[in-house]
């Protein structure tokens, strides 16, 4: 992940440096080529703009996802009974979770558990 935000912040240094570079002083400019530089930076200040508001609404859906409480059943298969626990998503991994209570529960091999939501009332 910090990996991802440092190339992002890579690329966008690397692009605010080629807008900004000066233009070669030996060249006269006419208004066409003003105008498409300038158009250029928009274009480019648009497309940052546009990623960093893109990677915002992608960080708070995956945030309000994890935030979503579910029931996690647990059957047992050598008690034959079932546990049902309140779990956010995101304190869910691969052999053990975190209640909303704070209780962390671990799971042996045998153990089969269901996630479903939970009905809202």
């Amino acid at each position: 992940m910090l990996t991802k935000i440092l190339v992002t912040l890579l690329i966008i240094a690397g692009a605010l440096f080629y807008v900004r570079k000066p233009a070669r002083s030996d060249q006269t400019e006419t208004a066409t080529q003003f105008g498409q530089r300038l158009l250029f930076r928009y274009v480019a200040m648009g497309f940052v703009v546009l990623a960093l508001f893109g990677s915002a609404v992608y960080w708070y859906w995956t945030w309000q996802d994890g935030e979503q409480i579910v029931s996690v059943s647990i059957v047992s298969p050598l008690d034959n009974k079932v546990n049902i626990y309140q779990v956010h998503k995101r304190d869910i991994s691969e052999n053990e979770f975190t209640t909303v209570e704070g209780i962390k529960i671990r799971l042996s091999t045998q153990e089969r558990i269901i996630i479903a939501p939970t009905d809202a009332k």
